[in-house]
């Protein structure tokens, strides 16, 4: 008998046709300088394993027509279309079009914007006095309402929480601080988180309520999340319940939920990215407020301006005869963020604006030089410690990464006009002129709205804090 390795006839053949010949899989590994030895079904050139991988090599991959972040055979699209999870789900019961989208007047739109950095100097100093003079009369230094709250106080002991989760967790707890005081936290109540990402705002509401009953969270978020941290309640008396869909179309009063037992609401929001601030406003304070009912009501983005007061006097009668049924809500508190990301449809300052000799125009280019109050004279800042949205929102929804152009922070030409300092006073006069736009929207509506620092600038560059409770006669009594 021959030696080992010895033989011919069961050495690896030499080429292709020696393999179709011997049976052998005609795939040749380049590691090994060698043929496979593996033998392929009757009929086939190829093993099992390197069969699919030669089909897989002469398939073509092409984007999903549905998401393009995504690729897909081009031969298995049909499949893939039927399970994508971008695919369009039905609707929920509580998604109504553009309930709370705001009315869209075409004569206001702007047309197309002009950057920042393509103004000149008067012009630019023109907008600059508009700005000053519609801050006149503000507050300009907010109050400090830097609060913490004991469940939250384990946490930020342990050493085992690095210095971006100690941040975020300084936040949360100045957040329950505030709602405390307010005397928000307690039974018979719904908390509505707005975008909540993992929703770690309402574990910390959960942890304060504890030995609280009748308490229910709606977590509202329209993209789909990991790492969620619901599971951690599953075993609490707590109800939970995420609601995916977009703050533009959600219709409280047709949560399932809410309909059953009709606890009053209170909204909560950690970083609530521009214009996603005045969706969630407006959806609390006229969607659910004024019991609105999407199905018999044209969506408000769809109302002409002749039909506003019309419509206004259906509401009120509706809201006489509905009074009964709804109960309002017992609080709102968010925090602020992102205000460049603001839309002039969506805003619900634009009374205020309008009263101050502002209109569309005007808002675009402040909603834009607010960035200058956190990116200061950088082409390129990354937020120290702010939410989520970002959606997407990575591991820690919590955290917005943003960036600002050179183009659109106007740093190439305004850089010889004004110095980082004035810049940055700009930048927060824009932030503020924003939300004192929210904050009258809420007092003409019958709440004790206010603004305040709830952490300190070190932890968050967006440290503002929106707070409003309804005036003494509209407070509702707790759920029982």
């Amino acid at each position: 008998m021959a030696g080992r390795g010895a033989g011919t006839a069961m050495e690896a053949p030499e080429t292709e046709h020696d393999c179709l010949v011997l049976r052998r899989c005609a795939y040749f590994v380049e590691r090994k300088k060698r043929f496979c030895k593996m033998i392929p079904a009757p009929g086939r050139r190829f093993c099992g394993e390197h069969g699919q991988q030669e089909e897989e090599n002469d398939r073509k991959r092409i984007p999903c027509p549905l998401d393009p972040k995504h690729t897909v055979y081009e031969d298995q699209l049909q499949k893939h279309l039927k399970k994508c999870n971008s695919r369009e789900k039905p609707k929920p019961v509580y998604f109504v079009q553009d309930i709370n989208a705001g009315f869209k007047d075409v004569a206001e739109i702007p047309e197309k914007q002009v950057p920042i950095s393509s103004l000149s100097r008067e012009e630019l100093e023109d907008l600059i006095m508009k700005l000053k003079k519609a801050s006149n009369g503000l507050e300009l230094h907010l109050k400090e309402q830097i609060l913490s709250h004991q469940a939250l106080q384990e946490a930020l002991n342990d050493p085992k929480n690095g210095e971006s989760a100690f941040k975020h967790l300084k936040q949360q707890a100045s957040i329950l601080g505030n709602m405390e005081k307010l005397h928000l936290l307690g039974p018979g109540r719904c908390f509505v988180e707005f975008g909540a990402g993992r929703g770690k705002l309402s574990h910390w509401v959960d942890v304060a309520l504890q030995n609280v009953e009748n308490v229910q969270f709606l977590l509202v978020e329209r993209a789909t999340t990991r790492f969620k941290v619901d599971g951690k309640h599953k075993r609490r008396d707590s109800i939970f319940e995420r609601l995916q869909v977009d703050i533009q179309h959600l219709c409280l009063k047709k949560v399932p939920i809410l309909e059953k037992k009709k606890l009053p609401v209170v909204g909560i929001g950690k970083h609530l990215c521009g214009a996603a601030t005045d969706l969630a406003l407006r959806c609390l304070v006229e969607s659910y407020t004024t019991c609105c009912d999407g199905e018999h009501e044209e969506p408000a983005l769809k109302r002409s301006r002749t039909d506003k007061t019309e419509v206004a006097s259906i509401n009120a009668a509706d809201n006489e005869g509905t009074k009964e049924d709804c109960k309002p809500v017992a609080g709102i508190v968010i925090a602020l963020c992102c205000h460049h990301k603001c839309d002039w449809t969506h805003y619900v300052g634009k009374d205020f604006f309008k009263s101050v000799g502002l209109g569309p125009v005007e808002f675009n280019y402040f909603q834009r030089m607010s960035s200058w109050a956190t990116c200061g004279m950088q082409e390129t800042t990354t937020k120290v410690s702010t939410s989520e949205e970002s959606e997407d929102q990575t591991n820690d929804t919590e955290e917005h990464e943003q960036t600002f152009s050179k183009t659109e922070s106007g740093s190439d030409t305004v850089q010889g006009i004004l110095t980082v300092e004035e810049r940055k006073e700009i930048g927060c006069l824009c932030k503020l002129l924003i939300d004192h736009g929210r904050v009258e929207y809420l007092q003409q509506r019958g709440y004790k709205a206010a603004l305040q620092y709830y952490t300190e600038s070190a932890v968050s560059l967006e440290n503002v804090l929106l707070t409003a409770v309804p005036s003494p006669s509209l407070i509702p009594e707790p759920a029982k």
